[in-house]
């Protein structure tokens, strides 16, 4: 089973020139789950990413220089899934499912809800993408759902919950949400074993956040009950600055 890195690079063009692909040589996880992109395939340089050992898999938005999804693997998935069959979602390049012995892994991009208007659609989002789940892990069971959920669920996961409850990524019916995909049958690999407070994955860019680390932990591996017994460590690389996020890894034992 695989060491797994989810990773909103805000950009891989941009993550690149900050020396995106040295840091995954030193870090060497076998599948990498990477979200908005802002690259069509002919602007995402493979070329690099296969000269370090790595299939990739691409999922772009129809929009260019938005949104995007991909999944990089040491290891040829089975199959892969590019979308949910959901057309406002897909148009979007939001979710792509790699298929392995044993287990899936998701790459996935949860819309922001930066006005009213998205912010419906990220409600919508979150109905749809709920059943959806539920249809795909009566099939696949062994589910790993990485990615940038746009979502803090508890007050330990943001760095001032008084003054952000009325902010989106933060609001009660998003929560909410989260507590119901969780006990669908799923499991916060990070927040299991690490309990500490101050832990997050994301940064605004402004009032020198990150230095002064008032982040939210928006960035999640997310994995089926079943895996749970496996579940070996889970860590936040802060250290990593590629981004305003920074990756999130999970390693689930053999």
């Amino acid at each position: 089973m695989p060491k797994i890195l989810t990773y909103n690079v805000n950009g891989i063009r941009a993550a690149l020139k900050k020396g995106f692909d040295n840091w995954l040589v030193s870090c060497n996880p076998d599948i990498v789950c990477l979200q908005e992109i802002k690259a069509k395939i002919d602007q995402f340089d493979q070329s690099l990413f296969k000269s370090l050992g790595y299939h990739c898999f691409i999922y772009p938005a129809e929009k260019a220089g938005y949104s995007g999804v991909a999944i990089l693997s040491k290891k040829t998935p089975n199959h892969i899934e590019v979308g949910c069959g959901i057309e406002k979602i897909d148009y979007e390049g939001r979710v792509l499912r790699a298929d392995f012995d044993g287990f899936s892994v998701m790459s996935v991009y949860f819309p922001s809800g930066s006005n009213p208007l998205r912010q419906s659609f990220k409600m919508e989002f979150l109905d749809l993408f709920f059943n959806y789940i539920k249809d795909v892990k009566i099939t696949f069971p062994n589910l790993i759902i990485s990615g940038d959920y746009n979502i803090c669920h508890r007050e330990i996961d943001i760095h001032n919950p008084q003054r952000n409850k009325n902010t989106s990524g933060f609001l009660p019916e998003e929560r909410e949400w989260m507590t119901k995909f969780i006990s669908s049958g799923f499991v916060d690999s990070f927040r299991y074993l690490n309990p500490e407070p101050n832990q997050y994955s994301w940064w605004s860019y402004r009032a020198n956040a990150r230095a002064k680390n008032l982040g939210w932990r928006i960035d999640y591996n997310m994995i089926s009950d079943s895996l749970l017994p496996k579940l070996k460590r889970s860590i936040i690389l802060s250290e990593a600055k590629h981004s305003d996020h920074c990756p999130v890894f999970v390693e689930i034992a053999d």
